[in-house]
């Protein structure tokens, strides 16, 4: 191909993301105002619409005042009805997946409880590979064609290489090459904090917290999660809330996590359910175990907040159904901690799609990237 050629697909592939992004971000339109928008000829247009038409990732239909003088003109608008991500999520007691459509509608959701502490790599990535199969052939007989896939995973990522998961026992484990898709893979944490944006609350800043085994946060600023040098930031379970308190498995002792983190609030009981079970019937012992728990974590967030400065904070993963009780005793703690010196602390609320988020988040991150890059993720 000469460099004209190149040079004209590099430029048909910006053209369709524009469009593209023209409509996600504020359409429907029509043919006629996505060209005064994009600044692209109506030519142009029609010609890169009638390709994503072709592609299922728009559907025109529909009256619509584009700006134009005249009649209203046909809308040109993203469609669900066949392009779709497919989001993963390997957990310490469950795996999990979920289909999102172009316009972030939830099709499918599955789980597989499945107990991955101390795990064998190669037979939990087994387990993932049957349900990657069963939800992709199921999204297929719903006529959706998976453009690419995410995985949210319980560590630390470095180029598609899960370098540390303490809670699964893993190291230096390649899941990157799980199936034949466009395949990323990223830490739950920040995942579950794209969830938010997305799916939840949609606030362009904030600090969304992942209480799980581990307890991990993820930074939203200007709609972009903040992930650090090295992609380590937000081990949020790992600040000190009391230098004399018990040992951590990292080796340090007074860890937030060993004062917050799920093992730590069951104790003996099987599930988060119990829990909330025995809290909502006054249970002493769980009460105070809530108590301390949001206790704890409002002295670390005291230091997140001090860093970071969020405009607010979301509580996720098992703080989501142990909200009404965590959230009162977090609140009290930022409130005496931060008032003297800067005034209101940040608002702490619950998470919208609680125990979902890290999925959502790992789908979301795929309609993005098709978003941004159409001509590559549809083949067009």
């Amino acid at each position: 191909m000469t460099s004209r050629g190149v040079r004209h697909d590099s430029m048909r592939a910006r053209n369709l993301a524009v469009v593209l992004a023209a409509i996600h971000r504020s359409g429907p339109h029509t043919r006629a105002a996505l060209a005064e928008r994009t600044g692209l000829t109506k030519t142009t247009v029609s010609s890169l619409v009638a390709d994503l038409l072709e592609a299922g990732a728009v559907t025109e239909g529909g009256a619509v005042r584009g700006g134009e003088r005249g009649r209203p003109g046909v809308a040109v608008r993203l469609s669900g009805r066949r392009v779709a991500a497919l989001g993963l999520e390997v957990n310490i007691d469950y795996l999990a997946a979920c289909v999102v459509d172009l316009t972030r509608t939830v099709r499918l959701r599955r789980t597989v409880r499945a107990d991955n502490r101390n795990s064998d790599p190669a037979l939990v990535l087994t387990g993932l590979r049957d349900l990657v199969k069963e939800t992709v052939a199921q999204a297929e007989a719903e006529g959706l064609r998976i453009a690419g896939g995410a995985l949210a995973v319980p560590g630390t990522v470095e180029d598609g290489v899960l370098r540390n998961a303490p809670h699964l026992g893993w190291r230096d484990v390649r899941v990157a090459d799980l199936v034949e898709l466009p395949f990323a893979v990223d830490n739950e944490a920040n995942l579950a904090a794209l969830g938010e944006l997305w799916f939840g609350c949609r606030d362009a800043d904030f600090l969304y917290v992942s209480g799980e085994i581990g307890i991990g946060a993820g930074l939203v600023v200007a709609g972009e999660v903040f992930r650090g040098t090295f992609g380590l930031a937000g081990e949020l379970g790992h600040v000190v809330v009391a230098g004399d308190g018990p040992a951590c498995r990292c080796g340090g002792r007074g860890c937030l996590e060993v004062y917050a983190g799920q093992d730590a609030l069951l104790g003996a009981l099987p599930s988060v359910s119990e829990l909330v079970d025995r809290l909502k019937a006054g249970d002493r012992q769980a009460m105070e175990t809530c108590e301390r728990a949001g206790r704890a974590l409002g002295v670390a967030l005291t230091s997140a907040v001090h860093l970071l400065d969020p405009g607010r904070i979301v509580l996720g993963g098992i703080y989501e159904p142990l909200f009404p009780w965590v959230a009162g005793p977090v609140a009290e703690v930022l409130e005496a901690r931060l008032a003297p010196m800067r005034g209101a602390p940040p608002s702490v609320v619950v998470s919208r799609i609680g125990g979902d988020a890290a999925v959502l988040g790992a789908a979301g991150l795929v309609i993005q990237q098709v978003i941004a890059e159409p001509g590559r993720m549809l083949g067009l």
